[in-house]
């Protein structure tokens, strides 16, 4: 199965990779129609992490173990049996945040408003190549 990898001697912070992972799941025609309904933004599935002159984009490794698919007691995060890409469904998560507490890499993102799972990785619905990696304009973030 491929996966998204970050190269963070190559990252430069931009935060390019949250944008198109952003507009690539708001469904809208173009970046400044999606930006300008800010009120309905999906929230990111990879984040830039950053520590001085150190940054890198973290998003879902899609484990082979998956520990949050073992956690899930409500069926939301399942493995897809075409892509193996980990899968999250809003619909059956209750919020109990189990998959966020057992995710080795900090990945998972909760919205506590909604009480719930905000964004996982989905490697963009098994697109050829995930927006973030394809935008990345310093090639930090590989598909493989």
């Amino acid at each position: 199965m491929k996966r998204i990898y970050a190269k963070e001697d190559y990252c430069i912070g931009c935060r390019l990779c949250e944008i198109y992972c952003i507009f690539q799941h708001s469904g809208c025609d173009t970046l400044v129609k999606a930006f300008s309904q800010k009120d309905c933004l999906p929230d990111p599935a990879v984040r830039v992490e950053e520590d001085g002159a150190i940054s890198f984009a973290l998003q879902c490794r899609h484990c082979d173990d998956a520990p949050c698919v073992a956690a899930c007691i409500s069926g939301a995060m399942t493995r897809d049996p075409e892509t193996g890409a980990i899968k999250h469904d809003p619909d059956k998560c209750i919020g109990c945040w189990s998959c966020v507490m057992v995710c080795p890499f900090g990945a998972i993102q909760i919205n506590l408003e909604k009480g719930k799972v905000s964004s996982k990785c989905d490697l963009c619905g098994g697109d050829v190549m995930p927006a973030c990696v394809a935008h990345c304009p310093n090639e930090a973030l590989v598909y493989e």
